[in-house]
């Protein structure tokens, strides 16, 4: 994902401007999670360490920095976006029938479908019950809106599961509604709390979209160029799972109907034998498509970056989100 003299901007000086505060997110989800129903407050806990570098979160709290807020909504928005995000996994999980999430098991694994679900559920209501806490309706719209739009990107994505005809302009539909509104909505909800100027907010709604997209476009790519150690997937999920993703559709653009048929063949099985793989990492290689996938993220982080450059005076909170979206096109897992 990089070249030998390119380093990856390090996460965690990235993330000091708000470091105290994202751990009182992390104390604000497991507050919120408390339940006289025993099992709740065990999967919660379970759930969150899970759930990978906080990135969504940390995006509300240094965009509401960057808009000059100080109080405690900051956290507590943040946290109703990680319990939207962690119910979203959930239930992606049942759905795509993975049995590892972040190399442990999945907690329909541990736990069965039945109970994850409704697990899912919980945290969904949980989210929304916190944000309406609040007085500002404006943000509950918003935290409202990305979830009803992630709800429909899961159900687009359903429908064009085992079509190896997926078409770019779907594969975007999809990944814009699972991923990048979430991104906006936090960066959004950020300008918010700040009372930012319309300009401003509408700059820091089109960061994030633009983040969230370039961090999922690379996130398709890992499933083709990382190590399943380093992922904490298996590799090749997507395939198996009959998801057709940028690179796959790229390198199809390029290729003849013999690998269409290995595609389709893959998507139908919901397996891929090693000889399968090889010569489908080969094609992807061979034909540019991993490199045409990762210049397209490159102009979803330039957009970003942009935006935020253009709205903002250089300050520390700028300059962390910009370094965010670097690390975004970079990392490796």
């Amino acid at each position: 994902m990089k070249s030998p003299q390119t380093a990856i901007p390090d996460l965690g000086q990235i993330f000091e401007p708000v470091r105290e505060e994202l751990s009182r997110v992390e104390r604000e989800f497991a507050a919120q999670l408390q339940s006289r129903v025993e099992v709740i407050p065990e999967m919660g806990r379970y759930v969150q360490a899970s759930g990978g570098k906080r990135v969504r979160p940390a995006v509300l709290l240094m965009a509401a920095r960057l808009c000059g807020y100080e109080g405690d909504k900051a956290v507590l928005n943040a946290a109703v976006v990680e319990f939207i995000h962690s119910a979203t996994l959930v239930h992606d999980d049942i759905i795509d029938e993975s049995e590892t999430r972040r190399g442990r098991l999945a907690a329909h694994s541990r736990w069965g479908s039945d109970v994850t679900v409704l697990l899912g559920d919980y945290l969904y209501i949980r989210s929304m019950a916190m944000a309406v806490s609040q007085d500002t309706l404006d943000i509950v719209r918003v935290h409202c809106d990305a979830t009803l739009r992630m709800i429909e990107g899961e159900l687009f994505q359903l429908t064009k599961a085992g079509n190896a005809a997926v078409t770019e302009d779907e594969y975007f539909e999809i990944i814009r509604r699972k991923t990048a509104y979430l991104f906006s909505a936090c960066a959004e909800v950020g300008g918010l709390l700040g009372e930012c100027s319309p300009e401003r907010r509408v700059a820091l709604r089109e960061y994030g979209f633009n983040l969230g997209t370039a961090f999922q476009i690379v996130d398709d790519v890992l499933d083709y160029t990382s190590e399943q150690t380093v992922l904490g997937k298996p590799i090749g999920g997507d395939l198996r799972e009959g998801k057709v993703t940028l690179p796959v559709i790229l390198m199809l653009q390029r290729t003849g109907p013999e690998m269409m048929a290995l595609i389709q063949r893959v998507i139908a099985d919901g397996k891929v034998a090693p000889d399968d793989w090889r010569t489908i990492k080969d094609a992807l290689i061979r034909h540019g498509a991993i490199d045409a996938a990762l210049a397209c993220a490159q102009t979803y982080v330039d957009r970003a970056k942009q935006e935020l450059t253009g709205a903002f005076p250089p300050s520390t909170e700028r300059e962390a989100l910009v370094a965010l979206a670097d690390y975004v096109l970079s990392r490796d897992k």
